[in-house]
């Protein structure tokens, strides 16, 4: 029988509908997914060989669950996607406030409701969207929001005294019968909060100011937690933690290739950016080593992590970046260049937290830092090395690049230069162009101009040649004389 044509106890009766625990539920859905091949979890990349073959253990034992890591490792995403997990509908007793079952009926309102209708009790069907709840433990979380409370105005409504347990007003986790609930930073709940979790973790019952009412509820429980906040905020209290059955620990991406994809898939670029704007994989790859060079920079607090928002961010803000020079040049299109990834600044500052000597450099210095390891980085996994080439035999492979800028030339590359400009003043640098045919064989001229930029930027942080930013671009001469302007500069500035 179709669930449409099934309105009533008597009719759901018929169908041969048999009530079972939600986590039954899950694990039952989570094997057929398995023998048929399909993953729920799909969306979720990196964790394939770590964290998914331990959360689909967990339930398929039927566990409470805390995804345990720091920020930006998608543990929130991956609870959400447990939804996939449940039946796509569910029968409850009309109007129930706490999702009856109407075979295993829990509240005074669904019992008395089924005594006086009988088989006429009216079902109404719930889809599985409907079954999560999400709450982010915040220090006013009290018990009443996530327990129940007495409800006065409910109680003079319906003119009943205080002890008729028909006055309670039932909070987030009795809503949240036979359903998914989800408490985010769990360490930031205060520990008289967490204390009241007890009982339904580990009996499935709780208790309402003096009541003596015990409700067997049926939730599958997902906890979400920061090892940060532990000794910044917080902490979980020992038995709350020891009702817990599975902790999983989450991870950041392991691979430049596969933070890349996770990137792709959650930064929110307009298809008209990506049909105006031509991105290279050189460039996306420096956004992610961005990232991998912030997880292990001295200046960065490696306890607070580096969260995948940060490249998720960066990557929209590079495109716009090039989006806006193409606006302002009046140009159809254009092609992302190494220095659009300097227009990610204010993704990077924001997402980064400096411990002491960071703070001593500063947020900008620091993300300027790390885009310069990152190009270096790069250019060290495209190019020769600059110290080895010197000793080569057979020569220096940048020879004629620094000769040319010791010479006196010059190169200024304006941020806003149009794509003819762009060119001209790569084109210029003597041996830079025969440098790219020789190392990366034959690209088509907007990556061959790319690969260009990118070999003066890969110089200067070898400190072959000299690189200053400036606001309206960035200019490159020889490194003796920066030098020499340098010191020239501070002797004025004593003065």
């Amino acid at each position: 029988m179709k669930i449409e044509k099934i309105k009533t106890l008597g009719q759901l009766k018929k169908s041969g509908y048999q009530p079972r625990s939600i986590k039954h539920e899950m694990r039952e859905n989570l094997i057929a997914m398995l023998r048929s091949g399909y993953n729920p979890f799909e969306d979720i990349k990196g964790y394939e060989d770590t964290v998914l073959p331990q959360l689909q253990t967990a339930i398929l034992s039927r566990h409470h669950i805390i995804l345990l890591g720091l920020r930006g490792q998608a543990k929130t995403r991956i609870a959400r996607l447990m939804v996939r997990l449940l039946d796509e509908y569910m029968p409850v007793v009309e109007g129930s406030e706490i999702h009856d079952d109407p075979l295993k009926p829990l509240s005074r309102y669904a019992y008395d409701l089924i005594k006086a209708e009988g088989d006429l009790t009216p079902i109404q069907w719930i889809h599985r969207d409907e079954r999560y709840t999400e709450k982010l433990a915040t220090p006013d979380v009290s018990v009443a929001d996530l327990i129940g409370d007495l409800d006065p105005i409910k109680a003079a409504t319906m003119k009943l005294n205080y002890a008729d347990e028909r006055v309670i007003h039932f909070g987030l986790i009795p809503r949240s019968h036979r359903s998914i609930f989800v408490i985010n930073e769990l360490p930031d709940l205060q520990a008289r909060i967490q204390v009241s979790l007890f009982n339904i973790l580990q009996e499935g019952d709780l208790q309402i100011r003096g009541f003596k009412l015990r409700l067997p509820l049926d939730i599958q429980f997902v906890f979400t937690a920061n090892p940060e906040d532990y000794t910044n905020r917080g902490s979980i209290v020992t038995p709350l933690k020891d009702r817990i059955d599975s902790q999983i620990l989450t991870h950041y991406p392991k691979t430049i290739a596969v933070s890349k994809a996770i990137t792709q898939q959650e930064a929110l670029v307009l298809p008209e950016q990506k049909a105006h704007v031509t991105m290279h994989d050189a460039v996306l790859d420096l956004v992610e080593r961005v990232a991998f060079e912030a997880r292990s920079s001295e200046f960065v607090d490696q306890k607070s992590g580096v969260s995948a928002r940060l490249t998720i961010s960066a990557l929209e803000n590079v495109y716009s970046h090039a989006e806006r020079r193409m606006l302002l040049c009046s140009e159809p299109k254009t092609h992302m260049r190494i220095a659009d990834l300097y227009g990610a600044l204010p993704s990077i500052t924001g997402k980064i937290e400096l411990v002491y000597e960071g703070e001593l450099e500063g947020a900008a210095n620091v993300a300027f830092l790390l885009i310069g390891k990152a190009i270096r980085t790069l250019f060290a996994a495209l190019f020769p090395d600059p110290e080895k080439s010197k000793k080569n035999k057979q020569g220096n492979a940048y020879a004629e690049i620094i000769n040319w800028f010791n010479e006196g030339n010059v190169v200024e590359i304006p941020a806003l230069a149009n794509q003819q400009d762009y060119e001209k003043y790569l084109k210029n640098v003597a041996g830079l162009e025969a440098l790219i045919e020789k190392t990366l064989g034959k690209l088509s001229a907007p990556e061959k101009l790319l690969m260009m930029e990118l070999v003066l930027h890969g110089l200067a942080e070898y400190s072959q040649i000299s690189k200053h930013h400036v606001d309206k671009g960035v200019t490159f001469k020889d490194f003796m004389s920066a030098m020499f302007d340098m010191k020239q500069q501070d002797r004025e500035e004593e003065y």
